[in-house]
């Protein structure tokens, strides 16, 4: 299935559309969200195969990996928002007060119109689908633009949403840079972005022209700080694994382990029997991790591990033809090395050695917030002191990755590594305006706020009493 591109002088008319479609209220009855989720519900059971083909068409990534961590968790959240859609509408009382309350002060939970949602090739699904859930449940019309790295999941999303919605109001645009500098031209009521931070910019840049807010799910270096007094053998495991899932190509995935100097060997061998023990065979030949999304991304990843003046332990070969990047663990690791240049979005594991505990949130507070902060210890007071003496989007102990999926808990960035919430209740406070209504009857006036109007002959300080 090829992926094609609409035509740039299109996309006016397109949002245009999607402008008039919102006009009519159609979106704003419950029922029809409902009933929208019910099917987005529908779309991914149905299609749950096909789903799993063009993750391998696009990244060759393993089924089982795209089922426990993209399909299941994507379905979770989409069922949550069908089943809560009328709690979270329904219109909320202000707290009672004896100056307003005969006013009845409501806050109505109202959509904000037209919205946009720019996802990225990694989770192609989830990061799509999830915050669409949002969107749908408060009410808006959407217009949506997977990522062009991720062809095969963007081709079949074209397919299948104006299926299983209504395609007057939820409308797929593909294409790349031209296309995407057309849309951000275009006003919308909301924007939201997940991917890299150069781009974000140039949203932020696009959408200050209409004054329109932006959410922005972004990533960054997310540390692992060992006390190693830790479960060393769980540690050494769960932080592999989650610097292995989708190749290293997760917002969240470890990006670097902070360990004490004097333990760095220790924690290094542990790293490499928890590799081996996931990887028995090499992944190349197993097809147990995901390959890079294109050869210039595995291009990019060459050229960090090449540079490095880290002590490669195993691993790091890159083949750019087949996008293929063998895992590797490197030690001796320092904060102005290659490796530490950027996000690596990749299967690289560095090992930066420090002082102590100090020195690791030292390290970690002269960089960019991360999107994460991993804390591993069975110490209480060592991960109080990690955690609050850091900065990040969200926070785990002695696990990675799977934090994201928690029921209930809000997910996103501070600073660098974005802003805003895309999951569950919080998506659909994202794409919602709270707008405040009161009533103020007549009777008012001669009882109680007569003293508003001149000639004044009382105290103003009289109706704040």
């Amino acid at each position: 299935m090829s992926l094609k591109y609409v035509a740039v002088e299109d996309i006016p008319g397109i949002h245009q559309d999607l402008r008039r479609a919102y006009r009519t209220g159609k979106t704003k009855s419950v029922a029809f969200r409902k009933q929208q989720l019910l099917n987005l519900c529908y779309l991914v059971e149905d299609n749950w195969e096909r789903i799993k083909d063009a993750f391998i068409a696009d990244m060759g990534r393993p089924r089982e990996e795209a089922e426990l961590l993209e399909l299941n968790g994507t379905l979770i959240e989409l069922k949550e928002a069908y089943n809560n859609v009328e709690k979270w509408a329904a219109p909320e009382k202000a707290p009672f007060s004896w100056l307003w309350f005969s006013m009845s002060p409501v806050l109505r939970n109202e959509p904000k119109g037209v919205v946009l949602l720019i996802s990225p090739f990694n989770y192609p699904l989830y990061l799509l689908l999830c915050p669409l859930s949002g969107a749908i449940a408060s009410g808006n019309a959407v217009l949506m633009k997977p990522s062009e790295l991720s062809p095969a999941m963007a081709a079949l999303l074209t397919e299948l949403i104006p299926r299983y919605l209504d395609p007057e109001v939820y409308r797929i645009v593909n294409g790349g840079i031209p296309e995407t500098t057309k849309i951000l031209e275009l006003p919308f009521d909301h924007i939201l972005y997940t991917g890299g931070g150069r781009v974000a910019r140039a949203v932020l840049t696009a959408a200050a022209q209409h004054l329109t807010p932006v959410t922005l799910e972004l990533g960054g270096k997310s540390p692992c700080v060992i006390d190693p007094r830790c479960d060393v053998k769980t540690a050494a495991k769960r932080i592999m694994w989650g610097k292995l899932i989708n190749g290293g190509q997760l917002c969240l995935s470890p990006d670097y382990v902070l360990v004490p100097d004097w333990f760095q060997d220790t924690f290094v061998e542990a790293l490499k029997n928890a590799y081996y023990e996931l990887h028995p065979v090499e992944p190349k030949v197993s097809g147990q991790v995901t390959r890079m999304v294109n050869e210039r991304h595995a291009a990019r990843v060459k050229g960090l591990i090449d540079d490095t003046k880290g002590t490669i332990v195993f691993g790091g070969e890159v083949d750019v033809e087949s996008k293929y990047a063998a895992p590797a663990l490197i030690k001796d690791v320092r904060g102005d090395d290659s490796l530490m240049s950027e996000e690596l979005f990749g299967p690289f594991l560095p090992v930066v050695p420090v002082k102590d505990v100090d020195e690791a949130i030292e390290f970690i507070n002269e960089r960019d917030h991360p999107l994460n902060v991993y804390v591993f210890s069975n110490d209480s007071a060592f991960k109080e002191k990690v955690f609050g003496g850091t900065q990040s989007g969200t926070a785990a102990a002695n696990d990675t990755i799977l934090h994201v999926l928690a029921h209930g808990m809000p997910f996103g960035g501070v600073g660098a590594s974005g802003t805003g919430y895309t999951t569950g209740k919080y998506a659909f406070d994202t794409f919602t305006h709270k707008r405040c209504t009161m009533d103020s009857p007549s009777w008012l006036d001669p009882a109680l706020m007569a003293a508003r109007y001149t000639p004044y002959n009382v105290s103003p300080n009289t109706l704040s009493r």
